[in-house]
């Protein structure tokens, strides 16, 4: 009995997946000028923003892994990750550079870990479902800044966002509780730092490729991934127009009104939400133009939530990348929508003492966004510099923290 539920699930999925690929077709011959102007958005957003933003963070990656700072990290790092996230410290890496960068360079550097057998599978689906989150630049100078003209709104965004992913880590640290993992390392009584050199020194021997090899490998592997991430990104904004001028996100948001209406939540926001589904940036920008009767506090959640959920576009990209490896997709989509749950709700509880925060300080914030660009995407190589310190930043942070855990533990254990 089973073999046939079997062949008729899979006969369903077949004519159901032929049958979208033809309404996409039929929709792009009925609408063709959409279809192109959309295609051209789509390139624009890519080539303007995308490809300047994360080539520079996708080659120094790949050059750090080939060097073994992975691997130096790795050792450092290991009292802090592997008792709160349960993965090995090397995730640490992961986890620097997809908060500084943004979606999907978590998703990129997951799977060249696991392709270099330095996390399990299981590791690997904890590791990337709360690494691969969006970079502050965006929250502030694209969402804040360039949709909502107000520059302080993105502090909320970005607690929200930053403290639901460390929850939605700690929470993923209990998703298959029995799954393989990495072996822990061998209690050393060697100065923890030689044992990071070592480590680092051993890695960059077993690479064994010269800089210029390697500096070329990075570039050409960066570039080919950014390549199909554009795809997905041009593809993407074709299916939300054409949707749109069928009518089915009409009808979607209708439903998601309803739905808003019955546990008190304005409807107006609804249409923010389909658009959100699909892709980020768009979503953000719907929600910025949602009346202003709708209290500010309830556009900010909803648009905390699109941030964390990320859009279809952003998971058919960590799909794509995900599958070159054994790290399934479905455990990173059920994190995604928890991560959209938890963001949007901290962004309601936060909203007032944030709030409060902001207008009775006169230097912290200020301080702070004096860094962001005032045209939001304008001025890249200050970006990326920000973004660079920023890494660094976090990554000298997780440092200090693993060095205190050690510490308390040695002392726990005298």
């Amino acid at each position: 009995m089973r073999p046939m539920n079997t062949v008729l699930r899979n006969r369903i999925r077949s004519v159901t997946l032929g049958a979208v690929a033809l309404f996409l077709v039929l929709s792009l011959i009925l609408y063709p000028e959409q279809a192109f102007q959309s295609s051209l958005k789509g390139l624009k957003i890519w080539w303007d923003v995308v490809f300047p933003a994360l080539l520079p963070f996708f080659i120094a990656s790949e050059i750090l892994m080939g060097f073994g700072v992975v691997h130096f990290l790795g050792v450092l790092l290991e009292p802090m990750m592997r008792p709160l996230f349960r993965v090995p410290g090397v995730g640490a890496f992961v986890m620097a550079m997809g908060l500084a960068s943004g979606y999907p360079i978590g998703a990129k550097l997951t799977a060249r870990l696991r392709e270099q057998k330095l996390i399990s599978r299981t590791e690997g689906e904890r590791l990337v479902s709360f690494t691969n989150t969006a970079d502050p630049l965006f929250m502030f100078g694209a969402v804040a800044v360039g949709f909502f003209h107000d520059v302080s709104l993105g502090v909320s965004l970005a607690v929200a966002h930053y403290s639901s992913s460390l929850l939605l880590g700690f929470l993923m640290r209990f998703h298959e509780p029995k799954g393989a993992a990495t072996p822990s390392p061998k209690e050393d009584s060697t100065f923890f730092l030689w044992r990071a050199l070592q480590a680092m020194h051993r890695a960059r021997l077993s690479d064994g490729r010269s800089l210029g090899q390697l500096m070329g490998d990075a570039i050409s592997s960066s570039v080919n991934t950014l390549m199909g991430i554009g795809g997905f990104i041009i593809m993407f904004s074709v299916i939300i127009d054409v949707l749109t001028q069928v009518g089915i996100t009409g009808i979607f948001a209708a439903a998601v009104g309803f739905l808003f209406k019955g546990i008190g939540l304005p409807e107006e926001l609804a249409p923010s939400v389909i658009a959100g589904l699909f892709e980020i940036t768009l979503g953000a920008q719907v929600a910025s133009q949602v009346p202003i009767t709708v209290h500010m506090a309830y556009k900010m959640a909803v648009t905390g939530a699109i941030i964390a959920w990320s859009g279809f576009s952003v998971h058919a990209q960590v799909a794509s990348i995900l599958s070159r490896t054994d790290i399934r997709y479905t455990p990173y989509c059920v994190a995604r929508f928890i991560h959209a749950l938890f963001a949007g709700s901290i962004t309601l509880l936060i909203w007032e003492p944030v709030g409060r925060y902001l207008l009775t300080s006169d230097a912290a914030v200020p301080a702070f966004l004096r860094q962001i660009p005032e045209a939001g995407w304008a001025g890249f190589p200050e970006r990326v510099q920000y973004l660079g310190w920023r890494a660094l930043l976090l990554l000298g942070t997780l440092m200090l923290a693993a060095l205190g855990i050690r510490a308390i533990r040695r002392l726990l254990l005298r």
